[in-house]
């Protein structure tokens, strides 16, 4: 290879995921009739320690999507530093459409259908799209019971009383701009001169925009999946966030069902609009493939921030790198998240948990020094900063494959 040089061992254990599962979840409705749910859990590799990924609900889930988001989490794993391997999962369901009761019976439905191949030192879930703390406590308990002990490390993202980490809600979008921060030093971009768009407008989407306002970034459009909103002057994430949440129904309490655009005063923009708005910075924090090689010309900004898995396909990742704007990638970016889960893990284990502060400082730590070592080797082999970071990631990877050796045993 170009950049690094990989042995034929580990490149073949890098193409394919160590385990794959597939479950079906019988839930029973609340008017009586029995639904069956599909659901998956890929554990992709575990070399540098257990499996470490997210569970997301979402109608379109399906097995090729959830075995690369576990590839994903293997390098982004290693791109930060962090003593785990990669993992993912999911269920093929819309959950706005289930009530409170039946989103609980499911998601303890499919920690019954996974429970054999999970743990604290095997794999530990964590939330994702349209999963969150409450759904995170659930799955936990459920998994208590059938262990019949309390093991709190089998699940990160918890609610705060259930031994959950503070921080962690935020942690994705804090991350995230600990990494624009070292970007704006490294290009040097002054904050209060820099405008951003923010497509997501979801928890990683709502807490990145918020701390950017408060680190000066002006927030010139916000979108969610209804729509967007423009104004000349920067939004206020807060504002617009409370306005969203105004429904207080039990299903407003875990899918908001508010949307930004309805904020009468600023001008409405679809999705599609705002990602072709002329501003410096562009965050991706919705889902996969917003940009794709139909619209990567359309593109205006010169930089790109990604929150969301995989929101550039590579055909439009390729174009984009032709026209030298520069992609902050996913592995990278969105890290703050899965960090901040390794230290919910950590203190879950140890029984002594942090403060805020000291939560946040050290994934600062993190995100500073991993965020300048992509930099610096992008710069250093004249590289896209997604290249550097699969670089950088992939080199932590391979020399645990060979620490470990083999695991081959042959019958003479």
């Amino acid at each position: 290879m170009k950049y690094i040089t990989l042995s034929d061992d580990v490149i073949s254990r890098m193409k394919f995921p160590k385990r794959t599962l597939i479950v079906s979840i019988p839930v029973r409705m609340d008017d009586g009739r029995l639904r069956v749910f599909k659901g998956y859990r890929v554990q992709f590799d575990d070399t540098r320690g257990p499996t470490k990924g997210g569970i997301r609900y979402h109608p379109s889930v399906n097995l090729d999507e959830v075995t690369s988001l576990s590839f994903w989490m293997t390098i982004k794993c290693a791109v930060v530093g962090l003593p785990f391997g990669g993992a993912k999962g999911g269920i093929e369901v819309d959950p706005k459409e289930l009530s409170l009761l039946e989103l609980e019976r499911l998601s303890r439905g499919y920690i019954r259908a996974i429970a054999d191949i999970i743990g604290p030192k095997r794999d530990i879930p964590a939330p994702d799209v349209y999963t969150n703390a409450t759904i995170m406590g659930w799955m936990a308990d459920e998994y208590n019971q059938i262990m019949r002990e309390q093991l709190p490390a089998v699940i990160t993202g918890k609610p705060i009383h259930l031994n959950g980490s503070l921080g962690r809600e935020a942690a994705t979008g804090r991350g995230a701009l600990f990494v624009l921060l070292q970007w704006a030093k490294f290009k040097n971009l002054i904050p209060e001169q820099t405008t951003i768009a923010v497509q997501g407008f979801g928890n990683a989407g709502f807490h990145f925009a918020k701390l950017a306002t408060q680190a000066g970034f002006k927030i010139i459009a916000l979108s969610d999946s209804k729509g967007g909103i423009i104004s000349n002057d920067s939004l206020d994430p807060q504002l617009i966030m409370n306005h969203k949440q105004t429904e207080k129904t039990l299903k407003a309490m875990l899918y908001c069902e508010g949307t930004v655009c309805e904020e009468a005063e600023f001008e409405t923009i679809s999705n599609e609009q705002l990602l072709e708005l002329n501003v410096d910075i562009l965050v991706l924090a919705a889902l996969e493939n917003q940009i794709t090689e139909h619209n990567a010309a359309n593109i205006k900004a010169k930089h790109i921030l990604e929150i969301a898995n995989g929101p550039i396909n590579a055909a439009a990742d390729e174009l984009l790198n032709q026209r030298g704007v520069s992609v902050l990638p996913d592995v990278l970016v969105n890290a703050g998240g899965v960090t901040v889960s390794y230290f919910e893990w950590v203190q879950n284990r140890a029984g002594f948990y942090w403060e805020e502060s000291e939560i946040n400082h050290r994934l600062q730590n993190v995100m500073d020094k991993e965020a300048v070592n992509i930099f610096n080797l992008a710069q250093k082999n004249n590289t896209s900063l997604r290249t550097a970071a699969y670089l950088h990631g992939i080199n932590r990877i391979s020399g645990a494959m060979t620490e470990h050796g083999t695991h081959e045993h042959f019958q003479k």
